[in-house]
C-alpha cells in the first residue's frame, strides 16, 4: 500500500530528524495507533504535510521541556514569546528533515507554516494518527503525533 510507505518514511524521517537536530541522546518508543481525540497538555506546535500524502505533524510538551531543549541547542535559556517562538522553529527544523528525507525516496511533501498552541487543547477532525513518544535524555519527554488525512 502506497500510504503505508509514505507513513514508514515519515516515521523513520522523524527518528532521523531528531537525532539529527537535537545535541543529546534521543530515545525514541514505539509507535502507537490513535483513532481518537488527542489531548495536547500545554504546548505544542502543528505543521501541515501537503503532496504525496496529507496529514499534520504535532510535537506536543511542556514549556520547561521546551527550554530545556532551547538551552541545550542554543546555550541560553529562553521563555516566553521567545521560547513559543522556539518551539515553531523547532517544529520546522524537524517538519524540513523529514521533508528531506522523504525526498531522497522520491516521495514528494512540502510543510505548512508552523502554528504554535498554548494551553491545554483536544484535536478532532483526522482519519487516523501515529502517536509517537520521544525521551531526549536531561531534557524531557515529547509526544509525536501524526495525523493522516483520508482520500489517499
Amino acid at each position: 500500500m502506497k500510504n503505508s510507505i509514505h507513513i514508514q518514511a515519515i516515521i523513520d524521517g522523524t527518528k532521523q530528524a531528531l537525532n539529527t537536530i537535537v545535541p543529546a541522546n534521543v530515545t525514541t518508543q514505539s509507535v502507537s495507533f490513535l483513532n481518537e481525540p488527542y489531548v495536547q497538555q500545554e504546548m505544542s506546535v502543528l505543521i501541515g504535510f501537503i503532496g504525496d500524502i496529507k496529514g499534520r505533524i504535532i510535537i506536543d510538551s511542556n514549556q520547561p521541556t521546551y527550554g530545556q531543549l532551547a538551552s541545550k541547542m542554543f546555550g541560553m535559556p529562553i521563555e516566553g514569546e521567545m521560547l513559543e517562538s522556539f518551539t515553531g522553529e523547532f517544529g520546522n527544523m524537524v517538519a524540513g528533515a523529514i521533508c528531506t528525507h522523504a525526498g531522497a525516496q522520491n516521495i514528494n511533501i512540502d510543510i505548512t507554516p508552523p502554528t504554535v498552541m498554548v494551553g491545554k487543547t483536544k484535536l478532532y477532525g483526522f482519519e487516523s494518527a501515529f502517536y509517537i513518544p520521544v525521551n531526549i535524555e536531561e531534557v524531557g519527554e515529547l509526544s509525536i503525533l501524526f495525523t493522516i488525512d483520508g482520500n489517499e
